[in-house]
């Protein structure tokens, strides 16, 4: 019946998701793509409600009978980089663009909903499935807290989820116990000093010298103090500090008295994870002792590593097998990447899928200013959440499995 559902839905899932591409929007400024979402749900006889920072919504698919409560989530925010693409359905909107497959994810979810509000109605749900489609995901902290915090996930049986992955075909489904992601914390670092003539560095502080110094030396040292022994430039390193922006400075022969660095500092272990501030502000403080200069360190906490749930997992592969075969089934690499799915772990049973989106010659990473995915692995994802759904409510009388562990 799953697929019968589903093939119905193809052609307008890939439709939506053409549109939601072309007017993307970013973190909690998600209106038109919120409405989007609700005018569908609400075509379907279901009653979707806003979130309460007013973009995001939630939409629940209420069974016939008490049962487990199986979340579905997706995001629903576009990336702030500009859309290289040639296809018709390229961003309108400069400098936002949907380049981590955050539209796919909507639409996959919107088609999931409709095939079990259909199943629902005809021959009901043992349980209740809830459809989260959650704002910010780019942002820090990000909106899945905000969902938490609204009391979306409270007595949730499972949160079921996944992301598009340009690393493996269409076609192919990746999962993994344990854990998937890593951990992502904001870090600005402004440092200050009385500034001078280039032609006399040694009488004041060298700043542009005692930034690029900083930027070489703190990977490093912070990855020593978390515990890290791999090399900078090692492939399985479990912490990633890069810099993306250092500012400072307007005229070639002026030292200036201020400048900043920006970056991610991402951290595969969950208990690393809870001294990286400790570690990032004894490290600057080491590094520019004695250089004269003065430092603010602004650290914000991002989301935690993903750690899927080993029965959630069980849940998804046998999802997976269904709709791709057991040779479509493949283990997800783990990533220093980091996803506010991670959030919901803390209060349900939560398993994240990898999606294969990938097909053709390039193979584009995620965040590329052309990206784009096969749009086959749509009906792929509804297939396999609609099934995975399914397992997670159980047969009718199961009722609910007990609170995840945390």
């Amino acid at each position: 019946m799953i697929d019968a559902l589903a093939s119905g839905l193809d052609d307008e899932l890939i439709d939506i998701r053409r549109r939601l591409h072309a007017f993307p929007e970013l973190s909690y400024r998600e209106f038109a793509t919120t409405a989007t979402l609700i005018e569908r749900l609400e075509a379907a006889g279901l009653a979707p409600r806003r979130l309460a920072v007013g973009t995001g919504l939630v939409c629940d698919i209420p069974g016939a009978a008490p049962g487990p409560l199986v979340v579905l989530r997706a995001d629903i925010d576009a990336l702030a980089t500009d859309d290289l693409s040639e296809s018709e359905y390229r961003s309108r909107h400069d400098g936002v663009s949907h380049a981590c497959g955050h539209d796919a994810h909507s639409a996959i979810v919107l088609g999931a909903g409709l095939v079990l509000q259909a199943i629902a109605q005809t021959e009901g749900l043992p349980g209740t499935v809830r459809l989260i489609f959650e704002p910010a995901e780019e942002a820090v902290p990000g909106g899945a807290v905000a969902v938490i915090e609204e009391g979306w996930v409270a007595g949730a049986a499972y949160v079921l989820g996944l992301h598009c992955d340009p690393k493996t075909d269409v076609g192919r489904i990746g999962l993994r116990r344990g854990r998937l992601t890593a951990s992502a914390d904001a870090v600005r670092i402004v440092v200050s000093g009385p500034g001078g003539h280039t032609a006399r560095p040694h009488l004041t502080v060298d700043l542009i010298r005692v930034l690029a110094g900083l930027a070489v030396a703190l990977p490093d040292e912070v990855r020593r103090r978390l515990g890290d022994a791999d090399g900078p430039d090692s492939p399985d390193r479990d912490v990633v500090m890069v810099f993306g922006a250092i500012e400072a400075g307007d005229a070639a022969n002026v030292i200036p008295a201020r400048g900043e660095m920006r970056c991610v500092l991402r951290i595969a272990d969950p208990d690393a994870w809870s001294r990286g501030e400790e570690a990032v502000r004894a490290a600057v403080a080491n590094l520019l002792e004695g250089t004269g200069a003065e430092f603010e360190v602004h650290y914000e906490r991002g989301a935690p590593p993903v750690v899927n749930d080993p029965s959630a997992i069980d849940i998804l592969t046998q999802a997976a097998q269904d709709v791709v075969g057991p040779e479509g089934v493949v283990e997800a690499p783990t990533s220093m990447g980091a996803d506010t799915f991670s959030w919901y772990g803390a209060h349900a049973r939560s398993g994240y899928a990898r999606l294969g989106t990938h097909s053709g010659a390039r193979r584009l990473d995620l965040h590329a200013s052309t990206f784009d995915i096969d749009e086959r692995a749509i009906g792929i994802g509804v297939r396999l959440l609609s099934t995975a759904a399914l397992l997670a409510l159980g047969p009718p009388g199961r009722g609910a499995p007990g609170a995840a562990a945390v």
